[in-house]
């Protein structure tokens, strides 16, 4: 059995990149909703049912494990898929988000206290979802939390444009308005909790000033997912070793191949299915 990635279009692809990295040995299909991309500003109801179905697909291809890579699906579909659709159609089969293991990790970077401030940087379905908040509340009420929606940088990141003047405006605007939002202006760690934003890391640390400590989900989720494995053998003594990697798109594969190979850093051959 394998462990699958989902995601609504090619920023998952960088989850997938730090799992498989951290996890090497394990059997992988990827997928991509590429067709569909962005889920950023559709309803909760359009979500679900478009992540319902990538978890169909990759469970009919004998997935024992999904991690939906995707903060948008996790926020607005994770919870009913977990506590809906498990139980009545998979009851052996997993599903993890990626929020949960984003603000846990945060909370053991910070010490836990008023004056400590957190930045996030997601898509605005993430941010009106209020699921960092939540969580967050939750482990570290303490921490103050500013959220900002950056809604022109996943469409600059597909459009491939991940330089120029356009996307320094933009950059410059997030920052400004993130820095608005803090009281004393003093940020400690900024979350970029979308998967696209890892591609402009380097744009995104020209701009926001070095004391800031800026955070990749990736790693983040890689290392959970490992500690999740040790601690659940039920699922991880049943998953295949072959280091075998599969890539699945709702759209064309000569587009996904190409974006691909900016997230991974090497070439894959991707295979279109219909949802």
């Amino acid at each position: 059995m394998k462990i699958g990635i989902s995601d609504s279009g090619y920023g998952g692809l960088s989850v997938f990149r730090n799992i498989s990295a951290r996890l090497p040995e394990y059997d992988y299909i990827y997928l991509g909703d590429n067709a569909r991309t962005p889920y950023g500003n559709r309803s909760f109801e359009t979500i679900f049912h478009f992540s319902k179905q990538c978890i169909d697909q990759l469970f009919a291809r004998n997935c024992k494990l999904i991690v939906i890579a995707c903060n948008t699906a996790s926020a607005k579909a994770l919870r009913n898929l977990q506590q809906i659709t498990l139980p009545a159609e998979y009851p052996d089969r997993k599903i993890l988000g990626i929020i949960r293991p984003s603000v846990e990790a945060l909370t053991d970077l910070l010490p836990t206290s008023p004056h400590s401030e957190i930045a996030i940087w997601a898509t605005q379905g993430t941010v009106d979802s209020l699921s960092y908040p939540l969580e967050l509340a939750k482990l570290a009420p303490d921490l103050h939390l500013i959220q900002q929606a950056c809604p022109m940088l996943v469409p600059l990141v597909e459009a491939g444009e991940h330089d120029g003047a356009g996307l320094d405006y933009f950059i410059e605007k997030y920052w400004r308005q993130t820095l608005e939002k803090s009281p004393d202006r003093k940020i400690d760690v900024l979350l970029l909790a979308c998967t696209h934003y890892p591609l402009l890391y380097a744009k995104i640390r020209s701009v926001v000033p070095h004391s800031v400590k800026i955070i990749e989900q990736g790693d983040l989720v890689a290392t959970r997912l490992a500690d999740y494995l040790q601690r659940h053998p039920e699922v991880e003594t049943v998953l295949s070793q072959k280091q075998n990697r599969r890539f699945l798109t709702t759209d064309q594969t000569e587009r996904f191949d190409q974006l691909a190979k900016v997230f991974l850093g090497k070439s894959v051959l991707s295979e279109r299915i219909e949802i």
